[in-house]
This record gives structure tokens, sequence and C-alpha cells, in this order.
């Protein structure tokens, strides 16, 4: 496992991280004590940080990973969570106020009940699991996580960007106010690169890629049946229902066949494809993969040999940047 500088907070972090979200049980049925193993053989193979959420599974994914904590005899394990809005905006509101969604004494609260159930004195990474620009003026957000820092709860302030809208986190990163961002950045969502990254590289501002399989698209295992077999409550049958997933799929078809001509078979498939095309960008502090089982973190390990991809293959894979926001549920198919 190869490590990167954090930002400015000057931390050795995995390049590859581990993204729990499937841990708490949203994606489709998990078994804690799998969870448990999954998460000490990846810090036990290099990987040393992992981010989750109050949200995931109501709680449940910083459950099992406080679970494992309580086994863990290595070094230090980097903890990212986020605390949500006491109310989401709209996925079509494209300027959202921040003022009451993130109260003094919810934020605390929050805070203190993810530090309990991960089992730590401090969290490492304390994001807003929704970020508004607006944010920039409207700061009692800020004020509050100061102080949990000021206190010892939490030793950084993050922000996860929302859904996907890069631009929403360039005057933020010139404040001063975060040490790391969460952004989506992929194959399909390219245009991070273009803004976010240099300002967040100019700030010291830690910069953490998630989605980098555009929710499980970009493992290029699906098939026409996939998507009936995933459970009704399953966050991905709603992302991706009607003519969504069968777009996708071709488009996944498309970026196998360009990979393929250009590198044959030197890689084992479109997920560690995926993986260093994230990490091929030296802006990126950490890319975090959902990881569920250990077959998928094998697999994940792969990308980490500071190989980034072939600058040919990475010129041709910028046709395919294809950004939709399917969180919004009146977003186009193929928006212009």
């Amino acid at each position: 496992m190869r490590y990167r500088i954090y930002g400015k907070t000057g931390w050795n972090v995995s390049e590859i991280g581990f993204g729990a979200w499937g841990l708490g049980g949203d994606w489709g049925p998990v078994d804690d004590d799998h969870s448990i193993q999954t998460l000490l053989s990846a810090w036990d193979r290099g990987i040393n940080f992992v981010d989750t959420a109050q949200m995931y599974g109501k709680g449940h994914s910083e459950e099992v990973i406080g679970q494992a904590l309580k086994q863990w005899r290595g070094d230090h394990i980097y903890i990212a969570t986020k605390v949500q809005p006491v109310e989401w905006p709209h996925p079509g509101d494209g300027n959202p106020t921040l003022e009451g969604r993130y109260p003094r004494k919810y934020v605390r609260e929050q805070c203190e009940a993810s530090i309990s159930r991960l089992g730590i004195e401090a969290i490492d990474v304390y994001q807003l699991h929704g970020w508004f620009p607006r944010g920039v003026e409207q700061t009692e957000w800020h004020t509050i996580l100061d102080e949990l820092k000021q206190e010892g709860k939490i030793r950084s302030i993050g922000i996860s960007i929302r859904d996907y809208r890069p631009e929403d986190g360039i005057a933020i990163a010139q404040t001063g106010m975060v040490e790391t961002q969460q952004v989506v950045y992929n194959i399909f969502e390219q245009r991070p690169s273009d803004r976010l990254f240099p300002v967040c590289g100019e700030n010291g501002v830690a910069v953490l890629a998630r989605v980098p399989f555009d929710e499980g698209a970009l493992v290029g295992t699906w098939t026409k049946d996939t998507y009936n077999s995933w459970a009704s409550y399953d966050f991905r049958r709603q992302y991706f229902k009607g003519e969504r997933y069968n777009r996708t799929l071709e488009k996944v078809e498309q970026i196998n066949n360009t990979v393929k001509r250009l590198t044959g078979d030197r890689y084992s498939g479109l997920a560690e494809v995926a993986l260093r095309f994230c990490l091929s960008n030296p802006y990126v502090s950490c890319v975090i993969p959902g990881i569920k089982s250990l077959k998928q973190l094998e697999s994940n390990m792969q990308a980490s040999d500071g190989e980034p991809l072939p600058d040919e293959l990475l010129q041709e894979l910028k046709a395919f940047n294809w950004p939709r926001n399917y969180h919004n549920p009146d977003a186009k198919v193929d928006p212009e």
C-alpha cells in the first residue's frame, strides 16, 4: 500500500481507503462478523483510512467499525465520518440555504453519538454530509465544528460536496475553513480536476475521491439482469431506474472496449482501471471505494503500486466524461 500526505494535516494516509457505506446494510444484506474481518484484513494490509457516516445504516456502519477497532492492535486508523443536515434540500435546488441545517446543539449531539458508536476518543475527519455554498457566509456550522476541534473531539473539519456539484467546493477551499473535501470523481465525472482540485492543492485542502465506481457501474461486471437482482431497498434501484441502467451499461461497454484496445490484458478488469484513473491525479489524497468483502478488498488493493494509467488511455478516457446527477429524480438520462 502506498501513502499520500493528507493536505495540511501532514498525515500519511493510504491512497486507497475503505468506503464503509455498505457495512450499514443500505446496499443489501450484510454479515457483521464478516464486515469486521474485512476491516481487520484491510488494516492489516496497510489501509489506514475509513470513511463512514451517521446515516449509513442509521449508525450501524459506525457501530461495526467500532467493534473492529476494539480488536485492532496495530497503528492508528484514521476515521472520517459525517453529520447529515436536519433537513436535506430538494436535489434540484441549486443554491439552498445552509442556515439552520446544522444547529449547534444538534451537531454536538450527533458528534458525540458517533464517537460513542465508534468507541474512539476523537474523530479524525468530521464532515458536513451535505455542503451548500452559502455556508461560506452562513457560518454557524463552522463555529460549532471549531468548538469541537478545540475540545479535542474532532481533529479536522471537512465537507462532503453534495451530489455532482464540484464547483460548490471552490469558494470554501479558498477560505481556510476546512482541511478536507470529499467529492465524486470517476471516469464519468471528471470535472473536479478542471477547477476544484487545483484550488484545493493551492490551499492545502486534502481531496477524498468518492464513488470511483459510479455506484458500482464501473466495476464492469453488470449484465442486463443485474438490476433485477438488487433488493427492493437497495439504493441503486432508484438511482439507475428506467433507461438510466441500460444507458449506463452501453457507456461501460464502450469504456471496456477502449481499455482493451489500448492496454490488452494489462489490467485485471475495469474496477482496477477505475481506481487507477482516480489515483493518476496527483491532487487526490485518498480514493474511497466501497468495500463489503475480502474479494473486493483484494481487487482494490491491486491499484496501489504507484503506476498511473498510460497517458494515451487517460487522454481517450476524457471522452467519457458524462456528469449526470441521478440523485435528482428529474435528471435526464443524457443531460445536454
